[in-house]
Parts: C-alpha cells; structure tokens; sequence
C-alpha cells in the first residue's frame, strides 16, 4: 500500500486537534470543503474510519487516534530530516526541536527564543505545538529534543526543571457578581455551569481539577467542554457560565464584555518544566537550558500578570 500523502497527514492532524472542519480549515489556511476532500480520501486509502462526523460533532475513532499519534510523529521526523538536510546544506552548526504546548505562556517562548549561546552562533531552534502530554511522548520517542510542559507525569526517563508557576484564571461576564472579587475559589463556582478544556488535552489536570471538585462536594449545573478559549465565549455571556483558562487563554479571551479573575486553589496551581529525556547528551541542550534558567531569574521583578483583566485591559 502506498503510503499517505503529506498533506492528508496534516490535514488529519489538525481536524484532530480541533475537532471541527471550519476552524481545521482555518489553521490550514483551505476552505472547508478541501478538508472533508482530503480525510474522505486519506480514509479510503487506508481503508478505516479516521472521525466520525455529522453536521453537530466530530470525534476521533479509536483507530483514528491510533493513526494521529504515529502520524504526528512521522511529520516530526520528516520535518527533522528536511532541517537537518538544510542546516548542512547552510553549514548551520546546530538546530535545536523545541516543542511547547498551544496554550503555553508566550513569555517563556519568547524567552526561551531570544537566548543567544555564545560558543553556538548559528544555533537555530525550531518550534512546534502540541498538547502537553503529546509532547512528553514526542521528546521521549526522540522527535523532540526539549519540550516546555504544563504538569508533565512524572516519568524515569525524563529530566525536568521547573520554570513557571501559575493559577487557573476564570474567565466570567462583566455583569457577574464575580466580577466584583479580586480573586475566585472553586467554592463560588458550585452550581454554576462550568466551561472546560477537553480531557483529551490534558487528562492529567482535567482530572485534577474534577477530583478536588468531588472531594470539596462542589458540583457545578452542566460541564461544557471546549478545545480553544475561543469557544468559551458564547457560554460566558450568557452571564451563568463560567470557563476554566490558563494565562494564555485569559488574555486571548478577556474581550467584549468578559473579564477573568485567578483561581485562588493553591492544589491547582499550574507548574511548567523544561524538560527532555534522562539520556540526553547534547551539551547544547544543556546549554540552553542554563541560559534559559539564567535569563528568568533576570525577570524577577517584572510587572506580574494583573488579577483584573478585561477587555478595556487587555487593549
């Protein structure tokens, strides 16, 4: 059998991660029916279902998130081997594959991008994005060479450094009664509808935010789930829900009439890590990571994330 094309493994990658044909589109930059095209022929090629769709959902098969997970790792070294070829090609010393996860907090990637080692000049660092336990497998399976990680699961065969800390924020209308606290307890949010990321993303602290919900007895009305911030928007102005974001989210969605305010849970808090495999050897991964540590403890006194955020804030 002859093996997929490129840009039917792409298109099935991101229609994975967004579970929806319009915004899959949009991230490919194709129209619509470009993508409902291309996974009708990526599965007749391999001769099994991917998704299983209608015009209200889009869910993943079990076969299909078997295929996803490989091909991710296919495009990876793909992507690796056409850099690699490059970097020769250009006598570019050294690239670096760094993965982060989509939500990860833009400070830390600019930082970690704007890092200059002296003793590597031409050292080139390559980004890409997945969800964060998609990226420990990735960097485990080698396609990865450093991963910035969101509670990564504890693993022998990792390295890790912790770089950030933070809260969930929840994100509310204006209009809520909420709006007027300075910071919010998950004890306000009982019987109120919730607004969440799918476990899918991030199994490990999904389930960590519903455990201390159960054993608090905090029960919301309803638990609506979504894949970006985005999505939260028409449940929160309706002025019951509330949704569930990391710093991010919060600035992305702190727009037309909501505001966001942290979650004051201490066994909530979010911890970010560098991380990479046990055997690493790379002495410019070593490198890179001390000066990245280095270059984060210059920021010390930097003005932190505002606990108030709302549109006219975020302008």
């Amino acid at each position: 059998m002859a093996l997929p094309e490129i840009r039917l493994l792409e298109t099935a990658i991101v229609l994975a991660e967004e579970l929806h044909f319009s915004r899959a589109a949009e991230r490919l930059n194709i129209e619509q029916s470009t993508v409902s095209r291309r996974i009708d022929e990526l599965e007749v090629e391999l001769g099994y279902r991917l998704f299983e769709r209608n015009h209200q959902m889009v869910e993943l098969t079990e076969a299909g998130r078997k295929f996803v997970e490989q091909a991710r790792l296919a495009l990876l070294h793909v992507e690796r081997a056409v850099q690699n070829g490059r970097a020769a090609d250009e006598d570019t010393e050294e690239v670096l594959h760094v993965g982060r996860s989509p939500y990860t907090d833009p400070f830390l990637v600019t930082t970690l991008l704007s890092i200059k080692l002296p003793l590597y000049p031409q050292l080139r660092i390559e980004l890409s994005h997945q969800f964060s336990c998609d990226l420990i497998r990735e960097v485990l399976a080698g396609g990865l060479d450093l991963v910035i990680a969101t509670e990564p699961q504890a693993s022998k065969l990792l390295t890790t450094v912790k770089v950030a800390e933070a809260p969930f924020y929840i994100a509310i209308s204006e209009e809520d009664e909420l709006a007027y606290e300075d910071s919010i307890t998950l004890d306000m949010l009982a019987g109120r509808p919730w607004v969440i990321f799918e476990r899918r993303m991030h199994p490990p602290v999904y389930d960590m935010v519903m455990r201390l919900a159960n054993e608090r007895k905090i029960t919301p009305a309803k638990v609506h789930h979504i894949v970006v911030p985005e999505d939260a928007y028409p449940f929160i102005v309706d002025g019951e829900s509330v949704a569930f974001v990391v710093k991010s989210g919060a600035i992305r969605i702190a727009r037309d009439g909501i505001t966001v305010r942290p979650l004051a849970e201490d066994a909530l808090m979010l911890k970010t890590y560098l991380a990479s495999r046990a055997d690493e050897k790379s002495k410019v991964v070593s490198e890179l990571v001390r000066a990245f540590m280095r270059k984060l403890l210059t920021f010390n006194n930097a003005r932190p994330f505002p606990v108030r955020l709302s549109a006219s804030a975020s302008r």
